[in-house]
């Protein structure tokens, strides 16, 4: 079975998407897109659309385009700056700008504003090396085009101007220093997520929710699902089959023997973070602000401020602080992780829980945290912070890629990977951060690499979607401002791509 051949509805598709989240969201939007002919259905295996890791509460919301995140720009013993990883992701927050700005402008997506609105995005930076970092950063980053406009000060006053709850009333002591790019962005991926399903829906694409897939197999030249719904167990064949189950996607893959993840394991983290919603603070704080990890400290430990509007209502939310548990989904089972281990992931598993002791100390010590710990960690961002005007929340569950590298097990970074079968028709996507933020250049990635042979006829569609589809924005700044203008407009968003006249007072 091939794609757009032989499919009869209701038990055979051309596509299965596994996971109603912003990942298989966009995917069928491009495939929608390059191939309307095409039956496509998604599955779901909770009662709603974009509830796990797209859920709002389940990630940071931010527009992740690496103005603001240390890790994102680490320093080497010698004092320099490896800018890469920020101009990378800036470039993948391009593509997902484009997107979304492309259907605003069809009115697939209703008020962009119920999804995306403008936060700047602040780098804080405590103590002399921490300062002396983020001075660095800005000096890398400030010429690149990619982030014009960003501003570096160690001015008390510009920054209680800029950030009052902060530095308002912040005592003299440790050096300190902000940069400041106006161009960020919160966004709400459940709503967006939903949107996005909601315009496939009406293309006539079938979505499925309360449909779980609990076991995938070779089945001729497609592959079969068991699905267990309202009404009991039944299959389904689809030609290609994306997974996009966040942590659920794992246990399918080794389901259905996958030989490229045989030895692949997942290693699951939660987060907490403390949030309010305070009128009087909400006022004095509008943007995001990311700091940098304390010594010895994993780059997922990365504290951060942040103002967000969820479903229409503003909080502020600052973390995250690490939690644990063996669940693959934030409503999944507590059997998942030890049914996750095999004979051919074991020694990967053993592997890495040796070689990453300082992460597994660092996880221990978030879950013996007091409530007195976390306002001291609170009060780093807002000195006068109040233990009653602020409540902990858990947020999502995160599976972390545990494989083989240089042939030893390792938690492969906290990035994502996809995946796709030598089989054929079937890719999948493992991982986390920074993973809605670059949804689109994801996505992208699984066309390529799953249907090579028709990307030739696909890219002037993709391109008519996402201009800049294949062309790195860093080399074309003529196309960067017209194109960030432009998403400005159907976003209605700030227009980051003219420069802003420095703010020193």
């Amino acid at each position: 079975m091939t794609p757009g051949r032989g499919s009869r509805p209701g038990t055979d598709y051309d596509v299965v998407l596994v996971g109603g989240g912003i990942m298989s969201a966009t995917l069928g939007v491009l495939l929608r897109r390059v191939r309307p002919d095409w039956s496509i259905l998604v599955l779901e295996r909770l009662d709603g659309l974009g509830l796990e890791s797209s859920s709002a509460w389940h990630n940071a919301g931010t527009g992740h385009a690496g103005l603001c995140e240390f890790n994102y720009t680490p320093l080497d013993g010698a004092g320099s700056i490896d800018v890469s990883g920020a101009v990378a992701v800036n470039e993948q927050f391009q593509l997902s700008r484009q997107l979304w700005a492309r259907l605003a402008e069809e009115g697939a997506l209703g008020d962009p504003a119920g999804f995306i609105r403008s936060v700047p995005h602040f780098g804080f930076a405590h103590g002399a090396s921490g300062v002396e970092h983020l001075r660095l950063r800005h000096e890398a980053l400030r010429a690149h085009p990619l982030f014009e406009g960003m501003e570096f000060t160690r001015d008390r006053a510009v920054m209680a101007r800029w950030l009052p709850l902060m530095f308002g009333d912040r005592p003299e002591g440790e050096p300190v220093a902000v940069c400041r790019t106006r161009g960020g962005t919160d966004v709400d991926y459940g709503v967006l997520t939903r949107r996005l399903f909601a315009a496939l829906a009406r293309e006539g694409v079938e979505v499925r929710t309360g449909h779980e897939v609990r076991s995938l197999s070779r089945d001729g030249g497609a592959w079969r699902l068991r699905v267990r719904g309202e009404a009991g167990g039944h299959d389904v064949r689809g030609a290609f089959v994306f997974l996009g189950a966040g942590g659920g996607t794992l246990p399918l893959l080794q389901s259905a023997g996958v030989p490229e993840t045989r030895a692949y394991g997942g290693f699951p983290i939660s987060g907490r973070f403390l949030r309010t919603a305070r009128p009087e603070l909400l006022a004095r704080h509008h943007a995001k602000v990311y700091s940098h990890a304390e010594p010895g400290a994993p780059s997922l430990s990365v504290p951060h401020l942040d103002t967000r509007v969820v479903d229409g209502r503003p909080y502020l939310m600052f973390g995250p602080f690490a939690a644990f548990s063996p669940r693959f989904l934030k409503r999944g089972r507590l059997t998942d992780l030890p049914r996750s281990v095999t004979r051919g992931n074991a020694g990967t598993l053993l592997g890495a829980a040796r070689g990453n002791l300082d992460l597994l100390r660092y996880l221990v010590g978030q879950l013996a945290q007091t409530p007195g710990g976390r306002l001291r960690a609170l009060r780093r961002f807002v000195p006068d912070a109040r233990p009653s005007d602020w409540e902990l929340i858990t947020a999502g569950q995160r599976v972390q890629v545990v494989k083989r590298v240089d042939g030893r097990g390792s938690i492969a970074g906290f990035g994502t990977e996809v995946v796709t079968s030598a089989h054929g028709g079937l890719a999948a996507l493992l991982g986390a951060s920074p993973g809605a933020s670059a949804s689109v250049a994801i996505m992208l990635d699984v066309l390529e690499r799953a249907f090579p042979d028709r990307l030739p006829d696909w890219r002037p569609a993709l391109q008519d979607l996402v201009p800049s589809y294949g062309v790195p924005l860093s080399g074309r700044p003529d196309l960067l401002k017209e194109l960030a203008r432009r998403t400005a407009r159907a976003l209605g968003l700030d227009d980051a791509a003219v420069p802003h006249a420095a703010d020193h007072g």
